[in-house]
């Protein structure tokens, strides 16, 4: 396995640096994932029924934090969701977990979602602000059109974990209407690592529904109202100590879409927005439990957003006027094992209301045809109150002088520079940003992190958190090759990490005691990644990532969750109806690790998958098979990004069948 892995990278990196350039398109520092379009089939993905987190891991900026096989949490440049944005269409979406099993990417499916968008750093500042960046998953959507309605059935199953996949699309459009309509489920026992090794509560049921539907008022005014229901229950966690009865997403909205006739202003959009999630942490499943815990948990967010784009002159042009309340609520009871003993009860996240108003500002300056400036700018007003009295006596036990409102002011700007003549594309910049403590960071009560065992106390007195970014990018490209590699630098003062206080007890049995967020002096992470393509042939492409992440903190110890050397390469094959590709990933030695965060080092992997696809047309009905097998040689392993080192999936077979007619 080792002689074949150095084979595969001895190739691509051969590949990489051999080869003349030509001319590439200007490009930021945002990678676009493709998924598909209803009307394509997700012609494009090896399996076209892979899940949402499936696809996101294909990007070189994200790698997923796993607690099972259901809602990965996406960290961007080593960072986790406190530092980053993820938006559905723009719109904010805040879980409702304080163990982060529901991630805002758990709420789509890969039938309703057309791409992704991942803007590092300060270049995903445009729904608010964050230090890592920002992905937006934006779904399939009709188009004004007079083709009538069309079908769609998907189905799949996967051998390993004996999952079934059913769903099916109804579409319809006309010039002055059109109606998509999704639904997708999914249904999975527990699933086996290499050696045949079953990973019990690991299962889950998934049931998501998605409606998009516009009406054009004229040729320039369209109105478009959506809906997505999704709704997960059994989910297992094996990687923690409780599992998941019910998480439930309602998440709705209507926009108002207005082109005006005039040569400065392209579009203005504007979006009311509505969404609320339920979670309820569940033990019941679970054998020797020493108490008894429910662990339910709210979040709703009403939100708006008016967006315009245009161009005066040489400059491309955007303003974003955002806003969002959110309200969490979290609660715990733990039931005595003597039913004589009275329940004990207290709110992890204490009714916490948040409201943010913000402005965003981008001019991209089209210097000369070769190569253009951008600016950004955010600012913003975050305002927490904690509206539990309850909560407010409970935290103050450790903050007496706590006040139930906070206020901070946020700021963010950045600047980048591009350039693409002949074949060479380079570019960098700078930026500056601001974040507010999370729920959790901030007001969080005895929050048991079961990666280090320690139970964790929010801190309402952090102050802001501060990044300053350098990133740098080169490229090459010409008709048979093309490669870019991109670094990025983050200096980040305030730094909030949970650091422990031996004066506190935990409350949590076996726990190593407490931790309260605090802020260090400063940490660095330094993210690097290489992408290629090599045009074998007319149709064999051979393609290949390469990543690498350094995180330190003001002691120079290691930040967890920083990648390792990791790479992917594969060979890929398209002519006409027939599609297949080999692909090989893995990652070095974690020898970067620290256990003060509860890391170890986890060993070296490799593992090869292969998959082959064709497409049937009978007159005006499309079907596309998708087969393969991931982990062929059945390799037990687990990664930096595993909690708990939990093992990933042995060897499975899937098959993927989509039909529309």
């Amino acid at each position: 396995m080792k002689k074949l892995v150095v084979f595969f990278l001895s190739l691509s990196f051969g590949f990489t640096f051999s080869q003349e350039t030509d001319s590439l398109k200007i490009k930021e520092l945002k990678e676009v994932i493709v998924v598909g379009t209803k009307s394509q089939l997700h012609e494009k993905q090896s399996k076209t029924l892979a899940s949402v987190d499936e696809f996101l891991q294909k990007s070189t900026k994200v790698d997923l934090i796993k607690r099972g096989a259901y809602a990965w949490e996406p960290i961007i440049n080593g960072m986790t969701t406190e530092r980053t944005v993820i938006t559905i269409d723009g719109m904010r979406i805040f879980g409702a977990c304080t163990d982060k099993m529901d991630p805002v990417t758990s709420y789509v499916e890969v039938s309703n979602l057309s791409e992704a968008t991942i803007s590092s750093g300060q270049q995903g500042t445009c729904h608010g602000n964050t230090i890592g960046g920002a992905i937006n998953l934006k779904r399939s959507q009709g188009k004004f059109a007079n083709k009538g309605w069309d079908f769609t059935l998907n189905s799949g199953f996967e051998t390993n974990n004996k999952q079934k996949i059913i769903g099916s699309s109804i579409n319809f459009a006309d010039s002055l209407f059109y109606i998509d309509t999704d639904v997708m489920f999914r249904d999975a026992e527990n699933y086996k690592a290499g050696n045949n090794q079953e990973i019990s509560f690991s299962q889950f049921r998934k049931l998501n529904l998605s409606t998009i539907s516009g009406f054009r008022f004229s040729n320039n005014k369209i109105i478009e109202a959506s809906i997505i229901y999704d709704k997960a229950t059994d989910v297992g966690y094996p990687a923690l100590p409780m599992d998941v009865s019910l998480a439930e997403a309602l998440i709705t909205s209507l926009k108002f879409d207005y082109k005006p006739i005039s040569n400065r202003i392209d579009n203005w959009e504007t979006k009311l927005y509505y969404n609320t999630i339920t979670h309820t942490m569940d033990d019941t499943k679970r054998p020797n439990v020493p108490i008894h815990m429910d662990m339910p948990g709210w979040s709703d967010t009403y939100g708006i957003y008016s967006k315009v784009n245009g161009r005066l002159n040489k400059h491309d042009y955007m303003v974003n006027l955002n806003g969002f309340y959110n309200r969490s609520v979290a609660e715990m009871t733990m039931y005595p094992s003597d039913p004589n003993e009275n329940l004990m009860f207290m709110y992890t996240w204490p009714d916490v209301q948040t409201i943010y108003s913000g402005i965003y500002l981008e001019d991209n300056w089209l210097i000369n045809c070769h190569s253009n400036l951008k600016f950004t700018i955010s600012l913003g007003m975050h305002s927490n109150n904690v509206a539990s009295d309850f909560g407010m006596q409970s935290l103050q036990i450790f903050y007496p002088e706590l006040e139930a409102s906070k206020s901070r002011f946020l700021k963010s700007i950045s600047t980048n520079y591009s350039y693409d003549k002949n074949g060479l594309q380079f570019g960098g910049g700078f930026g500056y940003g601001e974040r507010a403590p999370s729920v959790s960071e901030g007001y969080g009560f005895y929050l048991f992190n079961s990666f280090d065992n320690f139970d964790y106390i929010g801190n309402p007195n952090l102050k802001n958190e501060q990044s300053l970014e350098a990133n740098v990018f080169l490229g090459f490209k010409n008709s048979k090759w093309q490669a870019k590699i991109t670094t990025s630098y983050f200096h980040i003062n305030n730094y909030i990490i949970g650091i422990p206080d031996l004066s506190v007890a935990p409350m949590t049995i076996g726990a190593n005691g407490i931790k309260i967020y605090t802020a260090l002096d400063h940490a660095t992470i330094w993210s690097n990644d290489l992408i290629f393509n090599y045009f074998i042939h007319d149709n064999w492409t051979w393609k290949g990532q390469f990543l690498y992440n350094i995180g330190r903190d003001n002691k120079n110890e290691g930040l967890p969750f920083m990648s390792p050397f990791n790479y992917l390469t594969s060979i890929t094959f398209n002519q006409l109806k027939w599609d297949a590709e080999i692909i090989l990933k893995g990652n070095t030695t974690q020898t970067e690790y620290n256990t003060f965060y509860g890391e170890d080092r986890t060993p070296d992997y490799a593992v090869i998958n292969c998959n082959l696809g064709y497409k049937f047309n009978f007159e005006k009905t499309k079907i596309k098979l998708n087969t393969g097998v991931e982990n062929i040689f059945d390799i037990k392993y687990t990664t930096y990004t595993d909690w708990n080192n939990i093992p990933r999936m042995g060897r499975n077979i899937f098959l993927n069948l989509m039909v529309q007619f």
